[in-house]
């Protein structure tokens, strides 16, 4: 039951994001779209107490449990960055707004980029943590200890997220020789002395 509600909730974020933006840009309905929006994390905060039911009714804990929970912590930690993200694609594409930049490739800029990241998938993780840690101490579910295992990999991905920032700052990546870049992206390139 609970693969069928992951996946259901998967589509339903994204139904109602897509939903969001429409009523925003297509039919103008600020309002509508604004309660749309910010009732994101509801899909996945029903998703995670009728995971915690599921498991006070006595189903084993298993991996999708666990993922049940993640959703909800993802929701938090990177769920206002996902809507910016389709936010401004949508606006672009529907309502005239201008082309969403790239993400900055370079310097400082691109080391900033990488912390932004790093700091949403640490909410992400403590969040996760933290709601698999209550679906174990709220529950007598046999097979809670397949929780730890996710303590592990949430433990690893924050890791690499904070050595991969920690290396753009230390050894910042530089830009093509001859580029002009502002805020870590190329804006022009330098024409070699032979096209000229």
């Amino acid at each position: 039951m609970i693969v069928t509600l992951v996946l259901a909730a998967e589509v339903a974020f994204w139904v109602v994001l897509g939903l969001g933006l429409a009523t925003r840009y297509l039919l103008r309905w600020r309002a509508v779209s604004t309660v749309l929006l910010v009732g994101l994390p509801v899909i996945d905060l029903v998703l995670f107490l009728l995971t915690l039911f599921d498991l006070r009714g006595g189903a084993t804990a298993s991996w999708t449990h666990a993922l049940a929970a993640s959703y909800l912590g993802f929701s938090v930690g990177y769920g206002p960055s996902v809507v910016r993200w389709a936010d401004a694609r949508f606006l672009h594409r529907f309502g005239g707004g201008p082309k969403p930049p790239p993400a900055p490739k370079y310097g400082r800029a691109r080391s900033r980029h990488e912390w932004r990241i790093c700091r949403r998938t640490l909410v992400s993780a403590a969040i996760t943590v933290t709601l698999i840690t209550v679906l174990k101490l709220c529950t007598d579910a046999p097979g809670t200890g397949v929780f730890t295992q996710w303590y592990w990999r949430l433990g690893v991905a924050a890791l690499v997220n904070t050595v991969i920032a920690a290396s753009y700052t230390i050894w910042p990546k530089e830009p093509p020789a001859g580029a002009l870049v502002e805020d870590g992206r190329v804006v022009a390139r330098e024409i070699p002395e032979s096209r000229r």
